[in-house]
């Protein structure tokens, strides 16, 4: 059951009524962002012994794709990432689109890169 308004916490009401206030686009992108900030520090070795050294795996970027599907490719691409380092730059990334209206194939490239560095960091890591 879905807590009724007086339940909620003031930024939880403030959230509520931003996401109301958006067209179905900026609500599924709103979504897919939360999602993403919710999964950051996932996927990381507790310190369980040495964290395996991970692949990424071959999902194609789709001719037409839009911001908040290619943050979701490149997440289950680079899976073993932990998205709390790339967290600032993704933002950043996310609200040029969004807020300053670059263009989506150019805003992917650019997060394709950062997973990339992202992901040779990674390797540096456990190769040393």
């Amino acid at each position: 059951m879905f807590p009724v308004a007086q339940e909620l916490s003031g930024p939880q009401r403030r959230l509520l009524k931003l996401f109301r206030g958006l067209d179905g686009s900026d609500q599924a992108s709103l979504m897919a962002f939360a999602e993403f900030l919710a999964s950051r520090g996932k996927g990381g070795s507790a310190g369980l012994g040495p964290e395996p050294l991970h692949e990424p795996r071959e999902i194609p970027r789709p001719e037409q794709e839009s911001v908040v599907a290619a943050i979701r490719r490149l997440s289950e691409t680079f899976f073993m990432l932990e998205r709390g380092r790339m967290l600032n730059e993704t933002s950043i990334l996310m609200s040029s689109h969004i807020l300053q209206g670059r263009q989506a194939p150019d805003v992917i490239d650019d997060l394709e890169s950062l997973f990339q560095r992202h992901y040779h960091q990674y390797r540096i890591r456990l190769e040393t």
